[in-house]
């Protein structure tokens, strides 16, 4: 099946009350008929549902589905796009590992590493720029992973993801790929060599900013010490957002359609105008990236970040004066939403990590809602034209 007719048709097994659209349970347990069974559920002689800590089925209809938009084996839901990385890092790095990071991911992540990991004796390093070599010298003998997301938030930088995935491979380190901005309607790292796929279902997944959700994806091997941990820990997505999420997959392949053609539009109005110093948008023939991007995502998606000239000053007063688009943190909306990165976002990075990573005072980043885009052009002229 084609990607939109799996989005929408793979579901659980309809219940014997016939519903042509899959319902949620909300119950914290499940029942057995016996003891026997309850036993062998426990020692996992026996596939079962057992408390929703472990298992629920509109939890698992979601990650069934993700798995298979993605092209794994597996999936794992979590409670958030954060949680998901978390448990990535905790189940596959221990005391004395080295990882390898982009620079260029999101805040948090990041954070992660200088006040957590850092102090349980894992080591890493931020790594500057998308090419390799960069990457190579950076290798050390307990090097264990590689970690960076494409396009990047929020400067949208493209990693080349078939270099990498050769990287990894010749050096044995496990290559996990932050898809968020991507999705996998427009880009699937695994056919590039990832073993890990993270989402922040939040965003796109959603793309209703109602929720919070988070998703994992990767074959049988690597998805399996995550396991225990989601079992114990407790990162777990709840039932009613899992509900949500399916149903929002449904409509993924239409929204990122419509997200993608704005998007591509506004950063062709940006180019043109006075006020921009630069747009990065990975389908514009200027962007660095370009051929790459052209090479691995089917659409440019639908965020663009661009530099006005008068810094800081030109950055806060566009955004007092726009009219429609949201101010938000958040993204990959119905609703267009414009972001200050350097005082939002990524505000807990220094002066030097965002400069690093591009993220001036004076960029902005859009996220291209569902709007008809003359209302969303207009939006931003009445900002650019601010006196």
């Amino acid at each position: 099946m084609k990607f939109e007719t799996l989005a929408i048709r793979l579901r659980m097994k309809q219940t014997g009350e016939k519903e042509h659209s899959s319902p949620i349970f909300p119950t914290s347990s499940f029942t057995f008929d016996s003891s026997e069974e309850m036993r062998a559920a426990f020692s996992e002689e026996i596939e079962a549902n057992i408390y929703s800590r472990y298992s629920n089925p509109s939890v698992s209809e979601f990650e069934n589905k993700m798995a298979a938009l993605e092209g794994t084996e597996t999936a794992l839901a979590t409670a958030s796009g954060m949680s998901s990385i978390f448990t990535v890092f905790a189940c596959h790095l221990k005391q004395g590992d080295h990882i390898l990071l982009s620079q260029a991911v999101f805040g948090s992540t990041i954070k992660l590493f200088e006040n957590f990991f850092s102090k349980w004796g894992i080591q890493y390093d931020l790594i500057r720029g998308t090419e390799i070599t960069q990457w190579q010298v950076a290798v050390k003998s307990n090097t264990k992973m590689v970690y960076l997301e494409t396009p990047s938030n929020p400067a949208l930088e493209i990693y080349d993801l078939a270099n990498f995935g050769s990287f990894c491979k010749n050096h044995g380190l496990l290559y996990v790929v932050d898809n968020c901005f991507a999705t996998p309607y427009l880009q699937n790292p695994i056919l590039f060599g990832a073993d890990l796929v993270v989402h922040s279902a939040t965003k796109y997944i959603d793309g209703q900013g109602r929720i919070l959700g988070g998703v994992i994806a990767g074959n049988n091997e690597v998805i399996a010490p995550l396991i225990p941990f989601m079992r114990n820990a407790g990162p777990t997505l709840s039932p009613f957002n899992a509900w949500l999420l399916s149903k929002s997959l449904e409509t993924l392949a239409v929204r990122m359609d419509r997200h993608c053609e704005n998007a591509a539009k506004l950063a062709t109005f940006l180019n043109d105008k006075t006020e921009v110093k630069y747009v990065n948008y990975p389908f514009l023939e200027s962007h660095p990236g370009f051929d790459v991007a052209r090479l691995q995502m089917k659409a440019g998606g639908g965020i663009v970040a661009f530099e006005l000239k008068g810094g800081m000053v030109a950055g806060k007063k566009l955004i007092d004066h726009i009219q429609m688009m949201s101010i938000s943190p958040n993204l990959g909306d119905t609703r267009t939403i414009i972001t200050h990165p350097a005082s939002s976002t990524h505000s807990k990075l220094t002066l030097t990590q965002r400069e690093a990573v591009g993220i001036t005072d004076g960029l902005i980043r859009i996220s291209a809602g569902l709007e008809h885009i003359d209302d969303i052009l207009e939006d931003l002229e009445l900002g650019l034209s601010a006196k």
